[in-house]
């Protein structure tokens, strides 16, 4: 059964989100960022070109013809991905097909909106029978 992470109260959704991608990618596993939202993904793009300061994370949208062969793939939809390990989940929706993923990480920050959207999505997963780690950012720093 896919194991589901939210990561919550995050300063800055978007940093907190690339310096998780920063640890996953280190574990030599492929992922997908599920990004329906054009600022989000860009923000993200931008974000993985200066974190970490001192390296490169290898990062491609799911347009580009290296999608198939670079580990961190950003897209806004899932169905022609071959990529099965992780999905990092950067919308506000569920992503469909999120049960054929090992994993699904959560990012959430401390707006309000994507406090209560976050909140519907656990429901959401919580009402399904899956299993939730929440880890809080907030207790990082």
């Amino acid at each position: 059964m896919t194991q589901i992470f939210f990561y919550h109260n995050a300063a800055d959704r978007i940093a907190a989100a690339a310096a998780l991608i920063g640890k996953a990618y280190q574990q030599k596993k492929g992922l997908l960022v599920y990004a329906p939202d054009a600022e989000v993904a860009g923000q993200l793009d931008r974000q993985l070109w200066i974190n970490p300061p001192t390296g490169f994370l290898p990062h491609v949208r799911n347009s580009s013809p290296l999608a198939g062969e670079t580990p961190v793939v950003i897209t806004d939809e899932l169905e022609s991905l071959a990529h099965n390990e992780r999905l990092f989940n950067l919308s506000e929706a569920i992503p469909g097909a999120f049960s054929r993923f090992a994993s699904v990480i959560e990012v959430v920050g401390q707006n309000e909106n994507e406090r209560l959207a976050g909140r519907e999505r656990a429901k959401f997963y919580k009402d399904r029978g899956y299993a939730i780690k929440f880890i809080d950012l907030a207790e990082y720093h």
